[in-house]
């Protein structure tokens, strides 16, 4: 079965509403093994929605709207879906009386509009909304075209797809048929270098595997059909190990695993601890590591030594190495590891200093160059220089996201 989504309102075109139940719609699609064909959002246009849905109908067994089933003029929903489905609607007096019974209990005064929400398609019926006024609709085609039209309000959308739509479609597929992925989260390698690695693997139609590039790091989808959920996760499993064998640890986790959790998962594990001096970062490194949960067992501390003197002061930098090198150097960085590492006295030390921007570079030291250094009780530092592309915040998390790799690589060898 497939299936296709139109949200229906201009304010989600005007972004003045982030269409989150498009997004919730499509993981209950993907868990009934229903493969979600399109999303389209329309503005409240009736031309454009009828050709909207007159299209969807046309290359998907099931249609949804989301939106665009209230009183007002620019609820127009109700009616254009009738006419794609070359339905009627008639009235429903249950569904009106219960519209007089809810105005009439608030003491207000029920207008004819209001009356427009109890109009049922001749092939189909209302989907029960106890959360609000209007009710859904489900319209059966002669042809075996679906279409489910629900509200725009989350509080009222979530509970009509979990209680009606869930039910309605398993009987449709047979309750057979489940749609299951895996992201595998990669790190230190570019988007282009992961797919060259495991291009041949990106050719099957079951499972596919799909990369997507985000700010310092990269995500590999791997999506399975199949007729139950272990046999999905069998076939995600044996596609997974095959692209693990061909990127190492440039895979740090999995779906939601942050690389902040995983750096700490693995310093509990080791009993070990770390450190942090920071310059153009601010402290955002370590507020990523002590926004996990128990970090306290193995982040000891960290130093915004922004100024010259600061580094000097707290993180013992030589004056001498601030005057020859200049504070993004190498030299600076690594020393400012060392600090952090034997100021607090843990395991490992990070040090971080460059040029954010958007000001402030030169032909020498350009807006993006930083240097982070790694330092580790028993072993020498290492300092990665790293030439950064974007904004003053791409350019600090991605300084962020390299030292907490740095340190991730560092621990598993230890």
């Amino acid at each position: 079965m497939r299936a296709e989504i139109v949200s229906v309102g201009t304010e989600l075109l005007l972004g003045q509403i982030v269409d989150t139940n498009a997004a919730y719609l499509a993981r209950v699609l993907s868990e009934l093994g229903i493969a979600l064909y399109r999303r389209v959002t329309v503005g409240d246009n009736r031309e454009r929605l009828l050709a909207a849905l007159t299209e969807a109908l046309t290359s998907s067994d099931v249609v949804f709207t989301i939106g665009g089933l209230g009183p007002t003029m620019d609820d127009i929903t109700r009616d254009v879906l009738a006419e794609a489905m070359g339905d009627t609607l008639h009235p429903d007096e249950q569904i009106a009386a219960q519209l007089r019974r809810f105005f009439e209990q608030r003491g207000m005064p029920i207008l004819e509009s209001n009356l427009r929400q109890a109009l049922v398609p001749s092939a189909g019926r209302a989907i029960p909304n106890p959360n609000g006024t209007a009710p859904g609709l489900l319209f059966e085609g002669r042809n075996g075209k679906i279409a489910i039209a629900l509200p725009g309000p989350p509080n009222e959308f979530i509970p009509m797809v979990n209680d009606f739509v869930v039910p309605y479609l398993r009987t449709r597929t047979g309750g057979k048929g489940v749609i299951r992925s895996l992201v595998l989260r990669v790190v230190g390698v570019g988007e282009s270098f992961a797919e060259d690695r495991i291009k041949d693997l990106m050719q099957d139609a079951n499972p596919t595997v799909a990369p997507y590039a985000k700010v310092g790091e990269v995500h590999l989808r791997i999506t399975a059909f199949a007729e139950t959920p272990a046999e999905a996760d069998r076939i995600i499993s044996d596609r997974a190990a095959l692209i693990r064998q061909r990127l190492g640890h440039a895979i740090y986790g999995e779906n939601e695993e942050t690389l902040e959790q995983v750096v700490v998962s693995l310093l509990q594990q080791k009993q070990q601890t770390v450190a942090t001096g920071e310059s153009c970062t601010g402290g955002l490194l370590s507020s990523r590591i002590t926004d996990v949960p128990g970090s306290s067992k193995v982040f000891l501390g960290g130093i915004v030594a922004y100024s010259n003197k600061a580094k000097t002061d707290f993180l013992g930098v030589d004056s001498a190495l601030l005057a020859r090198f200049g504070a993004v150097s190498e030299e600076v960085a690594r020393s400012m590891a060392e600090g952090a590492q034997q100021r607090f006295g843990t395991t490992y030390g990070i040090g971080i200093t460059g040029i954010a921007g958007p000001a402030g570079g030169t032909s020498e030291k350009p807006v993006g160059l930083v240097y982070i250094g790694l330092s580790q009780r028993g072993r020498s530092p290492i300092v990665e220089r790293c030439e950064f592309i974007g904004s003053r915040a791409i350019v600090r998390h991605r300084a962020t996201q390299t030292a907490l790799n740095l340190l991730r690589l560092r621990v598993l060898e230890s």
